[in-house]
């Protein structure tokens, strides 16, 4: 089946790929709508076309309907430098992948994934990161 005939994913059922963005590793998860969870799926550590390289395996791999990225800010909810990169990796997955990129807040995403226990904190923000932004959703 071609895209032009393909049959548009019912909402209950749409998968997503989360990123936990990070200058030398990136946090990356999957979930779906239906079930408003989401699994590690590990950590890139890798910068510039090398990250996007990996990126787009996952993005073959599992076909989302959409992305997710945590963007940090300070406690009080005021912006600083890491907000402003992650925001920028946001526009260049929509501008590589043609895919509709969420923000979500992701303070102490990492925090909560270490006081869990994980052992790739990166990879286990994204997750934390993703449902959050699935338990959004109506």
């Amino acid at each position: 089946m071609n895209a032009a005939t393909a049959v548009p994913v019912p909402p209950n059922q749409q998968m997503f790929l989360a990123f936990d963005y990070g200058l030398k590793r990136t946090g990356v998860a999957v979930g779906n709508r239906l079930m408003k969870s989401a699994t590690p799926q590990g950590t890139i550590a890798a910068e510039g076309d090398a990250r996007f390289a990996l990126i787009a395996k996952h993005i073959q791999d599992w076909q989302p309907d959409a992305l997710v990225i945590g963007v940090p800010t300070h406690p009080d909810g005021g912006e600083h430098e890491n907000t402003l990169r992650a925001r920028k990796f946001g526009r260049q997955l929509r501008g590589r992948f043609g895919l509709s990129v969420y923000e979500v807040d992701e303070r102490y995403s990492t925090t909560e994934a270490l006081s869990q226990g994980a052992k790739d904190a990166d990879a286990a923000a994204a997750a934390i990161i993703l449902e959050q932004f699935l338990r959004s959703l109506p």
